[in-house]
């Protein structure tokens, strides 16, 4: 379940960093940690299915408790049952690949209990919330698509949600909420259509798997001969070199390497992905500028004979 546009992401990140610490870091440590940061990409994947299980569970605790007041309403006595009924809740609980990693790796939103409590909520507070226990529709895909709406519309674009995520591992951002969630909805899609594997591997492929190490290991050893190139465009298209940001020079530096080093890879695909980059990760004319380097690194690399694709 993750995807390319995640692995350049992260090989970016870890060039920046290696390159920040060359002194005392050495290509082992960062590729080791390169691999650490796919694990907990992957972890985040099954936390997240973790994250609707528990929020179900409270909501469970929360009408059985109401249940034993001293003086119960008639409400409280005899709730509606369908949010903690929900049958896709039951198919996360009962798949076996979710369950081992889960138990496995001790995953639980509950040693966060003021965060679960806060996002449940919002999540009763939601109108889809409302709109869902009132429905006379009830069957699988209803259920399937509660939670797939909750995660799109009410808890991966919640604040608290990214600030709880981004403190819980260094290795989470937004870029990775925003990825991995896609691939849990997806996943949910998967429930819904019954499929016999559900849960998405880690890399889709075996060339995936490879494609991020390699394109780390290569990066850092061409990176000096393509931040080279990139001066000598910077000065022949009159741009300052001396404000050039380091961030750019990396998303150049990965760039060029991708497209030299990857034969089946589209170029325009390459400048694209690490273009858009630029736009998010760098400065507010950093998409301008990766732009124009990146196509002229390209147009020479060829007239070199270096790019043959």
């Amino acid at each position: 379940m993750i995807n390319r546009v995640l692995i350049r992401i992260k090989v970016v990140q870890l060039v920046y960093s290696f390159l920040m610490n060359r002194e005392t870091k050495t290509q082992a440590a960062a590729k080791k940690e390169l691999k650490k940061s796919f694990d907990k990409s992957h972890e985040l994947y099954y936390l997240l299915f973790k994250l609707i299980i528990d929020l179900t569970e409270l909501q469970a605790s929360r009408l059985d408790e109401a249940k034993h007041k001293f003086l119960p309403t008639d409400a409280d006595l005899h709730p509606n049952t369908r949010f903690i009924d929900n049958r896709l809740v039951d198919q996360l609980r009962q798949s076996e690949p979710l369950q081992e990693f889960i138990n496995e790796h001790n995953l639980t939103w509950r040693d966060d209990d003021i965060f679960l409590r806060l996002m449940l909520d919002k999540v009763l507070n939601s109108k889809l919330y409302r709109d869902y226990m009132e429905m006379e529709q009830n069957d699988f895909a209803i259920d399937c698509e509660l939670w797939y709406q909750m995660l799109k519309r009410v808890i991966l674009c919640d604040d608290d949600m990214l600030e709880t995520i981004e403190n819980k591992s260094i290795y989470w951002s937004i870029d990775d909420m925003n990825i991995v969630g896609q691939f849990v909805m997806k996943t949910i899609r998967r429930f819904e259509d019954k499929l016999e594997d559900p849960i998405l591997p880690q890399f889709k492929s075996e060339d995936d798997a490879e494609f991020g190490e390699e394109l780390f290991l290569t990066s850092l050893k061409q990176y000096d001969e393509n931040s080279e190139l990139i001066d000598s465009l910077v000065n022949d298209e009159s741009w300052d070199a001396d404000r050039l940001a380091m961030m750019d020079r990396i998303i150049m530096c990965v760039a060029l390497t991708e497209i030299k080093t990857f034969p089946n890879i589209p170029v325009n695909v390459s400048l694209n992905e690490y273009i858009e980059m630029a736009k998010n990760f760098s400065t507010a004319r950093s998409g301008q500028f990766v732009n124009g380097i990146l196509h002229a690194s390209v147009r020479k690399l060829k007239s070199e004979g270096q790019i043959l694709k």
